[in-house]
């Protein structure tokens, strides 16, 4: 089952941020990184693996060969909405996102 993919605000911010900083040095680089999450992003449609996540109701997907996770939730069968894209350095509390 496809589920459509939402990217609120917060999520496209993290997503522009990223390719943004990396492109500054590298824009081939950039546009692979990007590719590299959209296409992550549309294979959790189709089957959402990945653990849970530190904020209650997520979950955690690793982005292959990256250092960089998506955090998304499942809020009905049909919707997969990307919550969060996190460099994996960041550390963060239980129950909250990185600060900005």
């Amino acid at each position: 089952m496809s589920r459509s993919v939402e990217w609120p605000a917060s999520a496209l911010d993290d997503f522009n941020a990223t390719i943004s900083f990396i492109a500054r040095d590298n824009p081939h680089a950039a546009r692979r990184v990007a590719a590299a999450i959209d296409d992550a992003a549309r294979t959790l449609a189709e089957m959402p693996t990945g653990r849970p996540g530190r904020v209650g109701a997520t979950y955690e997907r690793t982005i292959p060969r990256l250092p960089y996770m998506i955090a998304y939730a499942i809020p009905e069968t049909s919707r997969l909405v990307i919550l969060r894209v996190i460099h994996n350095a960041r550390d963060w509390p239980e129950e909250s996102w990185p600060a900005e």
